[in-house]
């Protein structure tokens, strides 16, 4: 495994390296099975340099940044750690759990400032814009990323009416037999990513359907299939995955939509308060 693209990078870079950066470099070759899961301020703390480092170590190698490098390391392992596995690289045994809540809020600021780097305005504007002009609206979420897809159906629906949520897989057929080019489906999957949720993007794809995946990187097994991509990212030292990110990538189509078509939504939210008056909706 060490023969691999990215640790050849490192052994080659060595002599150019500052003495925090062959800390780095050590520490990701000796614990080649358990390093490739950690954040980059959780790396940090492991070697003891700072979270800044570890970011120009990844610059250093000619990659993207540290998410680049992080997916370069866990490829090299050649397959995908089961949820058990990753706990139990990621978790130290003798780790005080009060240290757990700064952690994680770190880690979700950190994946919030990635996120906004790598969402393009352009493909954003665009995603907006099929989502106003679609016929229907269809969301295919599984296992934890359903979470957002019920967010984005709940307010989807509620200012355009036209948004729908496949909550059962097995009847996805059913529900997607007159998918048109007139249709937009939103794809949510994060790794472990589920075969469902591929198959039913190729699916809607040759039907012509317009796409937008919402997933954690470039190679995600989603990305070829959406028209287009928003990536954002999820990662955190624990065995789930942070949603910080993509719910408010999330919260950002809902937003940006219902400003687009504020009169519209104005109307509708209008009445709507009137029929939650009358049904006696909302805790006085």
């Amino acid at each position: 495994m060490l023969d691999n693209e990215v640790y050849q990078r490192m052994i080659q870079q060595r002599e150019k390296m500052s003495k925090s950066h062959k800390k780095i470099a050590n520490y990701l070759i000796e614990n080649h099975e358990t390093a490739p899961f950690l954040t980059a301020s959780k790396l940090a703390k492991n070697v003891q340099v700072g979270e800044a480092t570890v970011i120009r170590f990844a610059f250093f190698l000619n990659y993207k940044g540290y998410p680049d490098l992080q997916r370069h390391l866990q490829e090299a392992l050649q397959r995908k750690m089961t949820s058990a596995e990753v706990l139990a690289r990621t978790t130290d045994e003798n780790e005080q759990t009060e240290h757990v809540v700064k952690e994680v809020l770190s880690d979700d600021i950190q994946n919030l400032k990635m996120t906004l780097n790598q969402v393009d305005p352009n493909i954003f504007e665009s995603a907006v814009n099929e989502l106003v002009h679609a016929e229907r609206i269809y969301i295919i979420a599984y296992r934890s990323a359903t979470s957002i897809g019920q967010f984005l159906e709940f307010y989807l629906d509620l200012v355009l009416q036209n948004a729908e949520l496949i909550r059962q897989a097995d009847g996805v057929s059913e529900h997607l037999l007159d998918i048109s080019d007139k249709d937009v489906v939103i794809g949510l999957g994060f790794s472990r990513y589920t075969k469902r949720t591929v198959e039913v993007l190729k699916y809607v794809k040759q039907r012509d359907a317009k796409t937008i995946v919402i997933t954690d990187h470039l190679m995600s097994p989603l990305v070829p299939y959406g028209d287009l991509n928003l990536i954002s990212s999820t990662e955190i030292n624990s065995f789930i995955d942070s949603f910080s990110a993509p719910m408010s990538i999330a919260s950002a189509l809902i937003t940006a939509l219902t400003r687009s078509e504020h009169k519209n939504v104005e109307k509708r939210l209008k009445e709507l308060e009137g029929l939650w008056d009358t049904f006696d909706v909302f805790y006085d």
